[in-house]
């Protein structure tokens, strides 16, 4: 039998800003490019590509951010990681959106 999950002390809305920024940064290393994350224009090119439709790269990161939010509330408890970057894929999709892509 698993062991129920002990309460985590709640962050506040900074913190986790911090700790989503955090997660972008060392994502933009790791797979992107030192400016950031980048990677959605081009996997919503090769989308649009194959199915012939006209997504744009803020759709991208709305999907991802909803995937996130599914994850959250998937269970009971409290998904650190989901939360995390959801919060982070609504900053690139506020990012994306306002410069029109």
């Amino acid at each position: 039998m698993t062991k129920p999950k002990t309460a985590q002390k709640a962050q506040t809305a900074p913190e986790l800003m911090g700790k989503a920024k955090s997660h972008m940064e060392a994502r933009a290393s790791t797979y992107d490019q030192p400016g950031g994350e980048r990677s959605m224009g081009k996997a919503v090119a090769a989308f649009n590509a194959i199915t012939g439709r006209a997504l744009a790269e803020s759709e991208g990161w709305l999907l991802l951010q909803l995937l996130k939010d599914v994850r959250l509330f998937q269970h009971p408890g409290y998904h650190a990681d989901s939360a995390e970057d959801c919060i982070a894929y609504a900053a690139l999709k506020a990012e994306a959106k306002g410069a029109g892509r």
